[in-house]
C-alpha cells in the first residue's frame, strides 16, 4: 500500500519498508521457558530486549522500572523547599502551563495537589492566538501586579532566559518544570527541573510535562505528608496518563508504568470531566486504553487550546460538578468538530504549497496568512506522515510568523532550529516536533538555512517510512489466546508500539467498503487450508476497487467484540501485492 498525495495535479507516493525483526536465539528461547509452548510470544519478548523470564514478567506486570528517588531530579530539593515556604507563608502561587493536553493536565495536577495543603494557588494558561507558546513578559507583569510571589512553569520555560530574568526583576521566584530539549544556557530560576539535563542521576529521561509535575507533587508529599483523609497525589495519575499519551511520551520504562496505573484509575474512578468527555465522544462499552486517549480524549481536550482558550479544558478536568462537566464536554465536542474541518482544509492547502517545488525536496514549507496557528501543527503532522519529509507549516501575521514543525527519525528538528536561533524570536521542542516564532522579514533567510541544513543531514539518504514487523506468521497461528495475550504489551503507543505481524501470500476472499461514507475497508483473508480471518483498514475504503487477489499483509492482532461475540480481527497497517 502506498500513500498518495494529490497536489497541483501531481501524484507523489511513499511506500513503506518492512523491517522484519531477527529471529530469537535458541539461548533466549530456552531462558524464556515459561512460554516454551508459545514461540510467537517468546519472539515478541525478544524483540523488546526481554531475554530472561524475570525481565519478561516485570514487563507484563508493568514493574519494569521501579521509580527512583525523586530527589535525584535536578534542582528538586531547592524546588520543594521553596514550595514548602510558599505554603507556610501563604504566598500567592501561580501554575503557568502550556495550552496543550500535557500542559493543561500538568497545571490541573499541581493546582489540585497544592490545594490539599491549603495553598493560595491559581492557574495561568496563555492563549495560543494572543500570547503564543511559553512564558511571556506581559503575562509575568500581570501576575506580579496581582501579588504573585512564586510562578511554577509546567511543560514550558526551559528556554525562557529573558522571561526568567524579567520574573526576577518583578520580585517573583520561578520554578521551571519542563521536559523539552535544553539549550546551552539554563534560565536563572530557583530550580530548573528537566529530565533532559545531563547533570542528574534520575534514570527516566523521557517524562512528559505532566509526569514531571507529578514528580514534583510526589517530592512535596514526601517532604510534607498529607493526612490520610485527603486525596494523595496518586489519585492524580489519571491526569498523568492523559497528558503523557496525548503528548507522545514514550510508553516505556517508568512512563509505561505511570500510564498503566493512570488508565486503571480512569476505568475504575473516572473524574467527572473525563466521564462527560467519553459520553460526548460517544464512547461506549470497552475499557479506556491509550488509543482512547490518543484518538478521542486527547484531540477534544486539545481543541480548546487550538481554537479558543485552554482554560475550558482545565476547568473540565478539575470540576467535580457533573452538570458543569457535561456543559464543558459538549463545548469541547463542538470545537473538535470545527478543528477537524479546519485541519482537512489547511492540510490540503499546505500540501499543495509544500509540494509545488517538486517531490524531490528534502524539507517542506507552507505559510499563509489564512492558516490558523492552532491547526498548523496538525497540518504539518499530516503532511509529514504522507510525504515522509520534515515539514514546517506556519501562519503569517502582520508582525510575526508562528508555526509548527514535524519531522522524521533522520532529522532532529529542534537541533536544526538551534542552528537558526539568530533568526527566531522563540522556539522549542523535541527531536520530531517543535514550535517556532520569527519576524516576517526573516522567513526567506530561515527557509534557505533550513534547506541547507536538510541538504547536509539528509542528502544521499533514501527517505522512506519503516514499518517494524515483529514476526512473520501463518493465519492459522492467530488464535484467540494469542489475541488475548496482546494485553501483555499494553499500554501501547509511541515508544512501545503494538506488536506487528506479517503474513505472506494471503488470499483476499472478499473485500468491501464500510462506514457511513464507505471510508473504511473490510476484508476476509485466508491461507490455503485455513479458515478465513476478518481484517479492517480504517480510512482506506478507496482501495476496495484496486485490491489484488493475493497480498502480503502487515497487521496488529486484536479481539473484536460485537453483540456479545468475540472474534480474532486483523487491523491492517500495510499491504503489498504478494511477493
Amino acid at each position: 500500500m502506498s500513500i498518495r498525495i494529490d497536489a497541483a495535479g501531481a501524484r507523489f507516493a511513499v511506500k513503506k519498508v518492512w523491517r522484519v525483526s531477527p529471529l530469537i536465539s535458541e539461548e533466549v528461547r530456552a531462558a524464556l521457558r515459561r512460554w516454551q509452548d508459545e514461540p510467537v510470544i517468546q519472539q515478541l519478548f525478544f524483540n523488546r530486549g526481554l531475554t530472561t523470564e524475570s525481565e519478561a514478567m516485570a514487563f507484563v506486570q508493568r514493574s519494569q522500572l521501579v521509580a527512583a528517588d525523586v530527589m535525584l531530579l535536578p534542582d528538586m530539593p531547592a524546588a520543594v523547599e521553596r514550595l514548602v515556604a510558599a505554603i507556610e507563608q501563604r504566598d500567592r502561587i501561580v501554575i503557568y502551563g502550556d495550552y496543550d493536553v500535557d500542559g493543561v493536565t500538568a497545571t490541573a495536577l499541581l493546582v489540585l495537589h497544592l490545594q490539599q495543603y491549603g495553598a493560595d494557588v491559581h492557574p495561568y494558561i496563555p492563549r495560543r492566538d494572543l500570547e503564543g507558546y511559553g512564558l511571556n513578559n506581559p503575562a509575568l507583569e500581570e501576575l506580579a501586579a496581582d501579588g504573585t510571589k512564586l510562578v511554577i512553569s509546567v511543560d514550558c520555560g526551559v528556554r525562557s532566559l529573558a522571561e526568567a530574568d524579567r520574573a526576577r526583576e518583578l520580585g517573583m521566584d520561578l520554578i521551571i518544570t519542563d521536559h523539552h530539549s535544553v539549550g546551552e544556557t539554563l534560565p536563572a530560576a530557583i530550580a530548573v527541573i528537566n529530565p533532559k539535563r545531563p547533570d542528574h542521576a534520575y534514570p527516566e529521561r523521557n517524562l512528559s510535562g505532566v509526569g514531571l509535575a507529578y514528580k514534583l507533587a510526589q517530592a512535596l508529599q514526601l517532604r510534607l505528608p498529607l493526612a490520610a483523609s485527603v486525596p494523595q497525589c496518586e489519585t492524580l495519575l489519571d491526569l498523568v496518563a492523559l497528558g503523557s499519551v496525548a503528548d507522545l511520551a514514550p510508553l516505556s520504562g517508568e512512563n509505561r508504568a505511570l500510564v498503566w496505573r493512570g488508565l486503571q484509575r480512569i476505568n475504575e474512578h473516572p473524574r467527572a470531566g473525563i466521564a462527560a468527555l467519553l459520553v460526548a465522544a460517544r464512547r461506549r462499552g470497552s475499557a479506556v486504553d491509550a488509543g482512547t486517549i490518543a484518538f478521542q480524549l486527547g484531540p477534544r481536550l486539545n481543541a480548546a487550546g487550538r481554537l479558543d482558550t485552554a482554560l475550558d479544558a482545565y476547568r473540565l478536568l478539575v470540576t467535580t460538578d457533573a452538570a458543569e462537566a457535561e456543559r464543558l464536554a459538549q463545548a469541547l465536542e463542538l470545537l473538535n468538530r470545527d478543528r477537524q474541518q479546519q485541519t482537512i482544509e489547511i492540510t490540503q492547502r499546505a500540501l499543495q504549497q509544500a509540494l509545488a517545488g517538486g517531490a524531490e525536496q528534502l524539507i517542506l514549507f507552507a505559510v499563509d496568512e489564512t492558516f490558523n496557528s492552532g491547526i498548523v501543527g496538525l497540518a504539518a503532522a499530516r503532511v509529514q506522515e504522507q510525504a515522509y519529509r520534515p515539514v514546517l507549516v506556519a501562519q503569517r501575521e502582520p508582525d510575526q510568523i508562528r508555526g509548527s514543525a514535524r519531522s522524521i527519525a533522520e532529522f532532529h528538528i529542534t537541533e536544526a532550529l538551534d542552528e537558526c536561533a539568530d533568526l527566531l524570536v522563540r522556539y522549542g521542542g523535541h527531536a520530531v516536533a517543535a514550535g517556532f516564532t520569527l519576524l516576517p522579514e526573516n522567513w526567506d533567510a530561515f527557509g534557505q538555512r533550513m534547506r541547507a541544513i536538510a541538504e547536509t543531514k539528509l542528502a544521499g539518504l533514501t527517505l522512506r517510512p519503516q514499518l517494524r514487523v515483529d514476526a512473520e506468521v501463518s493465519l492459522a497461528d492467530l488464535t484467540g489466546r494469542l489475541a488475548r495475550q496482546m494485553e501483555f504489551f499494553e499500554p501501547t503507543g509511541y515508544g512501545n508500539p503494538a506488536p506487528v505481524f506479517a503474513a505472506r501470500n494471503v488470499s483476499v476472499a472478499s473485500v468491501r467498503r464500510m462506514g457511513a461514507d464507505g471510508q473504511h475497508l473490510k476484508l476476509q483473508l485466508q491461507h490455503a487450508g485455513s479458515a478465513s480471518v476478518e481484517a479492517v483498514a480504517f480510512g482506506e475504503g478507496a482501495a476496495a476497487d484496486t485490491m489484488p487477489r493475493q497480498i502480503d499483509v502487515a497487521f496488529n492482532l486484536e479481539l473484536n467484540e460485537w453483540q456479545g461475540r468475540r472474534s480474532v480481527q486483523l487491523r491492517l497497517r500495510d499491504w503489498q501485492p504478494a511477493t
